[in-house]
């Protein structure tokens, strides 16, 4: 077929171009995740670390067409060298000091400098979102963490208790400890912590990048309203653990249900995402109407 014929000379180029820049980060960055999968990735609260990276790469691919048609004609940008040499410079530190927030990093800012060298500023633009979203899977420094997860552990347990406390059940709280009934529960940072809301913030962006709302209201709206359904997400998770271990016992509460209150929390902000996303289309459809009147 013509088509493929004259696809082909493109396509070489395209993979030459490439290859050379595909072997050189695989060099550098795949120790780095070699040393994430079996260290902070295992952990259960930073499993969402390659979850980012499979839909970060997924939506580099998705908008890979759209990169190389904004890039055609485009002039590539002298700027791409700095941004280049600031990434080499913070993996090196990174890595010799074992700083991951430097290390791992250092990716973005080294992929906007490939992007700016080879394709220029339009082409960039057309991958901004998928690089913006890698930000999520950068392991942040343990003090930063620490510093957030209690007190918003301290506010998910206190919600969650006067909410069970109201509907009936026999709740008790100490700090971040909950005592229902004859059991006690203590939140864990998996359960209510920083990365916790930083999962569910990418999973709020992730879906008003896929819905592309036109709407600057509804977008600017859900955007804002992420940070209060990821806090209600959580406290339905610390309750729904909460009520499993107080209805089926400690061992249900920490084994198989223990994971099932984990889907229960995505679930429950993707249902609330939707719901917010819907609540707001009304309100705007209500908007209209009344305009036209």
């Amino acid at each position: 077929m013509p088509r493929v014929y004259l696809g082909k000379p493109r396509v070489t180029a395209l993979a030459l171009q490439w290859l050379p820049i595909v072997v050189g980060l695989a060099v550098l960055y795949l120790p780095s995740l070699w040393d994430l999968f079996n260290g902070v990735w295992s952990e259960d609260a930073q499993m969402h670390g390659p979850i980012v990276l499979g839909i970060s790469c997924w939506l580099i691919y998705r908008n890979w067409p759209a990169m190389l048609e904004a890039s055609h004609g485009e002039q590539s940008s002298a700027w791409g060298w700095l941004f280049f040499v600031i990434g080499l410079l913070l993996y090196a530190l990174g890595r010799s000091q074992d700083i991951l927030l430097f290390e791992i990093g250092s990716v973005i800012w080294l992929l906007v400098g490939i992007a700016l060298l080879n394709l220029g500023p339009k082409a960039l633009k057309a991958q901004w979102f998928a690089l913006f979203f890698m930000l999520f899977m950068v392991p942040l420094p343990g003090v930063v963490v620490d510093t957030v997860t209690m007190p918003m552990k301290m506010a998910v347990s206190y919600v969650a208790e006067h909410v069970l406390f109201w509907v009936g059940y026999p709740i008790g709280r100490n700090g971040v400890i909950l005592q229902i009934g004859q059991y006690m529960l203590l939140v864990a940072d998996a359960c209510a912590g920083l990365h916790t809301l930083l999962t569910l913030e990418a999973l709020g962006l992730l879906y008003l990048n896929l819905v592309r709302r036109d709407s600057l209201v509804r977008n600017v709206g859900l955007a804002i309203l992420i940070v209060p359904i990821s806090f209600t997400a959580n406290v339905i998770r610390v309750m729904a653990l909460s009520l499993i271990t107080y209805h089926f016992g400690d061992e249900a509460g920490q084994g198989f249900l223990h994971g099932f209150a984990g889907m229960v929390l995505f679930l429950s902000a993707l249902m609330l995402i939707i719901g917010f996303d819907t609540a707001l289309q009304i309100f705007e459809n209500f908007r209209a109407r009344k305009s036209h009147i």
